[in-house]
């Protein structure tokens, strides 16, 4: 936070041009900002609307006695474990625009290859593709945790009650599940918040600014522009816009979570 107060290239000592609030005046006024703020919310919308959902769907599907459960429980888990690095350079190779596996299989079915990281109009939702399929796993083992949770007593009282599969699901599954798709959310959103690597090594925050998020832009103008204040600044309001999501998450969304988990162990003791 302290040399986000001055301007500084990161060398020869401790900062000594004091500049006041100039760097987040100068932060805020930046359209390429204001496009790293847009890609963010874009990105979270993405992410609850599409990613958690599915993510749910498969955790439903695949707590069911399924043959082989297993097997897609580890198949669809199996992309979390690998790292960012290995993630990006895969689909830079099935999303290349002249080789890439992806455009030769639009092709053949003669709906033409598409310009994926490299057209402006398409590339957000190419990442998005990207984190899809790499963190989706991640969530649908949450919520297959949270549905073995769930005492099997209460789905079949309900189902003897005469409750359908989707009442069961709205009045019985979905409520008990409520703890584990709030944790699910708030990760999801503090991910999309400080979201890097991905787009590191896929875009570069390109073409023309158009996929860069805070990180990137931070590192930008850290590391290779050498204006460290300023990218101090921009990590200081990303830290105040996770920090403040996240109090105000516990505060107005987790509170009851919390306080039966304290009521809980109080109860222990």
């Amino acid at each position: 936070m302290y040399t986000s107060f001055f301007k500084w290239n990161g060398l020869g000592g401790l900062p000594t041009e004091f500049l006041g609030l100039g760097n987040f005046e100068r932060l805020f006024g930046d359209p390429v900002f204001q496009g790293d703020l847009w890609h963010g919310a874009v990105l979270i919308a993405l992410s609850l609307v599409v990613q958690l959902p599915i993510a749910l769907g498969l955790a439903l599907l695949l707590n069911q006695k399924l043959r082989g459960r297993a097997f897609y429980r580890l198949l669809f888990f199996a992309p979390y474990v690998l790292s960012e690095a290995i993630t990006g350079v895969l689909f830079m190779m099935i999303l290349e625009p002249e080789s890439g596996l992806a455009n030769q299989i639009l092709q053949v079915v003669g709906l033409g290859g598409l310009d994926w990281f490299a057209d402006q109009s398409t590339v957000l939702l190419s990442l998005f593709l990207v984190m899809l399929w790499k963190y989706f796993g991640f969530h649908m083992i949450l919520y297959i945790a949270g549905r073995q949770g769930i005492p099997n007593e209460l789905i079949e009282a309900a189902q003897i009650d005469g409750a359908t599969g989707w009442k069961v699901f709205r009045h019985v599954t979905l409520p008990l599940l409520g703890p584990t798709i709030r944790i699910s959310v708030f990760l999801s959103v503090i991910g999309a918040i400080q979201l890097f690597d991905l787009v590191w090594i896929i875009t570069d925050g390109g073409p023309t600014h158009s996929s860069e998020t805070m990180a990137v832009t931070m590192v930008q103008f850290g590391f290779k522009r050498f204006q460290v204040g300023y990218a101090s600044a921009i990590s200081v309001v990303m830290f105040l816009i996770s920090l403040v999501f996240a109090l105000g998450y516990q505060r107005f969304v987790l509170r009851r979570d919390l306080q039966g988990a304290t009521t809980v162990l109080r109860d222990q003791r």
